[in-house]
């Protein structure tokens, strides 16, 4: 397939562009925004990565992806989803990582006629009484990963955690999400800074509580900062996570702190189905890397564009949007469907991580949640 690179304002090199024609044989543009740079450009490169690699192994040219970096700061995704909506004229958006960014620019974008399919964010907002027709979330609604955590925790014998996670959208869905499948008491329980970096306080007070294990959410170099900072503090608890702060990215980072840590996921490289299998081997022959769970989200995202754009066109909104509502596509997780809310329903996993030779990995240990949805849907009407 071609890809042509595209100057983007922000002075980045796009990936290009790789297409398919949408059910009328049409091109479809995309307006990806998400973090290319700073403390959580891992998650978006991922994304980005992802996205653009199931666009090149469909291989035809009809796809148009512009790529712009957020910088992880709101006032700039809004400024770059306005131009991308009024210059660009980009039919669809995608690509923003952080809850807080994607409250402020996906309502906006909806409003305007776009559709929005999100790779990752799903604050609880946009899943209830704020859902709109023209949005899609691919990954899960924010809740989810850390309902599992809580399920898990009870399996697990925990009666007394302590829990912790950033303050803003999706570090209060995180903790809501725990909250709601645990069943014990709770030992403490703290909002932390986002992009916090020091963790001592919070870890004083974890030693202090008497709990007989931690949760936390902190995604990206938070979560970095914290773990390694727990492990060399002497406290001797079980941590129990989602995905997000034991991710594929991250783990190299953390290093031996983060061996045996149990955390959950809907997606992990040892899936077995053919497309995870297909998408794990393309994704390190591309890019060199085992891929990230963001990674996974963004080839989930393309290809689900991709069903919906062989089967009607973008213009045709009531029709694009009842294609997408199918989501008629094999996804890496296996079992996938959208709820009334167009979030997901779908199977939830406790992982382990290990090593594999000098690579810090997760393995699948056993389900948490199966057929979950979220717990927003009923607020839903259009």
């Amino acid at each position: 397939m071609k890809l042509k690179s595209l100057i983007l304002a922000a002075g980045l090199a796009a990936f290009g562009t790789a297409g398919f024609a949408d059910g009328h044989g049409a091109k479809v543009k995309v307006g990806m925004i998400t973090t290319l740079s700073g403390g959580g450009a891992g998650l978006g490169i991922d994304v980005r990565d992802g996205f653009m690699l199931a666009a090149k192994m469909a291989g035809n040219d009809n796809l148009e992806v512009v790529i712009e970096d957020d910088q992880r700061k709101p006032e700039i995704a809004v400024q770059l989803a306005d131009k991308m909506i009024q210059s660009e004229k980009v039919d669809v958006m995608t690509g923003i990582i952080w809850s807080n960014l994607a409250m402020a620019v996906v309502p906006a974008a909806t409003a305007q006629g776009r559709f929005y399919l999100s790779p990752n964010a799903g604050p609880s907002a946009l899943a209830g009484k704020g859902c709109h027709p023209l949005y899609f979330n691919v990954a899960w609604q924010n809740d989810n990963l850390h309902e599992a955590a809580g399920a898990y925790a009870n399996d697990a014998g925990y009666a007394n955690s302590f829990i912790l996670a950033p303050n803003y959208p999706a570090g209060q869905d995180a903790l809501t999400g725990y909250k709601r499948m645990y069943e014990g008491e709770l030992a403490g329980e703290i909002y932390t800074k986002l992009g916090q970096t020091d963790y001592a306080a919070e870890i004083a007070q974890i030693r202090a509580s008497g709990a007989d294990s931690v949760f936390f959410f902190l995604p990206g170099g938070m979560g970095i900062s914290f773990l390694k900072q727990y492990a060399g503090s002497g406290v001797d608890l079980p941590v129990i996570g989602p995905a997000f702060s034991f991710d594929q990215g991250i783990l190299q980072a953390v290093g031996e702190a983060a061996l045996g840590v149990k955390n959950t996921s809907q997606w992990n490289k040892d899936i077995d189905n053919a497309a995870n299998k297909a998408f794990v081997e393309a994704f390190q022959a591309e890019y060199g890397r085992l891929p990230s769970l963001y990674a996974s989200q963004g080839y989930d995202t393309a290809n689900l564009l991709l069903s919906a754009m062989g089967k009607a066109s973008v213009t045709d909104p009531d029709a694009f949007r009842a294609a997408l509502a199918e989501a008629d596509f094999a996804s890496v997780r296996g079992n996938f469907r959208f709820g009334s809310n167009q979030h997901p329903i779908q199977d939830f996993y406790v992982r382990e991580v290990i090593k594999e030779g000098d690579v810090f990995t997760n393995k699948i240990i056993g389900a948490s949640l199966t057929d979950h949805g979220d717990a927003y849907a009923a607020e839903c009407s259009y």
